[in-house]
Protein backbone atom coordinates (compact mmCIF):
# COMPACT_ATOMS: atom_id res chain seq x y z
CA UNK A 1 0.00 0.00 0.00
CA UNK A 2 2.56 2.31 1.14
CA UNK A 3 3.97 1.61 -2.46
CA UNK A 4 1.67 2.40 -4.43
CA UNK A 5 0.57 5.95 -2.70
CA UNK A 6 4.51 6.58 -3.36
CA UNK A 7 3.97 6.43 -6.76
CA UNK A 8 1.11 8.32 -6.77
CA UNK A 9 2.75 10.97 -4.64
CA UNK A 10 6.07 11.30 -7.14
CA UNK A 11 3.83 11.63 -10.48
CA UNK A 12 1.64 14.14 -8.92
CA UNK A 13 4.79 15.82 -8.02
CA UNK A 14 6.06 14.72 -11.67
CA UNK A 15 2.94 16.76 -12.66
CA UNK A 16 3.59 19.74 -10.80
CA UNK A 17 7.11 19.85 -11.91
CA UNK A 18 6.43 19.83 -15.19
CA UNK A 19 3.68 22.38 -14.74
CA UNK A 20 6.32 24.76 -13.09
CA UNK A 21 8.43 23.83 -16.64
CA UNK A 22 6.20 24.75 -19.02
CA UNK A 23 5.53 28.14 -17.49
CA UNK A 24 9.29 28.69 -17.18
CA UNK A 25 9.63 28.11 -20.74
CA UNK A 26 6.66 30.30 -21.97
CA UNK A 27 8.26 33.41 -19.99
CA UNK A 28 11.51 32.62 -21.93
CA UNK A 29 9.72 32.90 -25.25
CA UNK A 30 8.05 36.23 -23.81
CA UNK A 31 11.40 37.33 -22.93
CA UNK A 32 13.24 36.07 -26.17
CA UNK A 33 10.41 37.60 -28.61
CA UNK A 34 10.42 40.79 -26.48
CA UNK A 35 14.11 41.26 -26.49
CA UNK A 36 15.59 38.85 -28.60
CA UNK A 37 14.28 40.15 -32.06
CA UNK A 38 14.87 43.79 -31.41
CA UNK A 39 18.99 43.76 -31.08
CA UNK A 40 20.59 47.04 -31.40
CA UNK A 41 22.36 47.42 -35.03
CA UNK A 42 26.13 47.86 -34.22
CA UNK A 43 28.40 50.25 -36.77
CA UNK A 44 31.90 48.29 -38.42
CA UNK A 45 33.84 49.68 -35.36
CA UNK A 46 31.72 48.20 -32.78
CA UNK A 47 29.62 51.54 -31.35
CA UNK A 48 26.06 51.50 -30.93
CA UNK A 49 24.90 53.85 -33.63
CA UNK A 50 24.82 51.90 -36.57
CA UNK A 51 26.27 53.02 -40.11
CA UNK A 52 24.27 55.93 -41.96
CA UNK A 53 23.08 55.05 -45.29
CA UNK A 54 24.15 57.51 -47.89
CA UNK A 55 21.95 58.09 -50.58
CA UNK A 56 23.27 56.97 -54.37
CA UNK A 57 22.75 61.02 -55.40
CA UNK A 58 24.97 61.49 -52.83
CA UNK A 59 27.25 58.51 -53.46
CA UNK A 60 27.36 60.41 -57.19
CA UNK A 61 28.39 63.93 -55.72
CA UNK A 62 31.19 62.08 -53.81
CA UNK A 63 32.41 59.88 -56.36
CA UNK A 64 31.87 62.90 -58.83
CA UNK A 65 34.25 65.12 -56.86
CA UNK A 66 36.76 62.71 -56.23
CA UNK A 67 37.15 62.07 -59.74
CA UNK A 68 37.75 65.72 -59.92
CA UNK A 69 39.95 66.23 -57.54
CA UNK A 70 42.19 63.32 -59.27
CA UNK A 71 41.82 64.71 -63.00
CA UNK A 72 43.16 68.22 -61.36
CA UNK A 73 46.09 65.84 -59.73
CA UNK A 74 46.72 64.18 -63.51
CA UNK A 75 46.77 67.30 -64.99
CA UNK A 76 49.05 69.06 -62.20
CA UNK A 77 51.65 66.07 -63.15
CA UNK A 78 51.54 66.52 -66.70
CA UNK A 79 52.09 70.48 -66.29
CA UNK A 80 55.54 69.62 -64.51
Amino acid sequence: MALTQAVKQLRKEQQRLQSELDQVSNALQVLNYLFGKRKRKRAANGSRRPRRQMSAAARRRIAAAQRARWAKQRAKKSAT
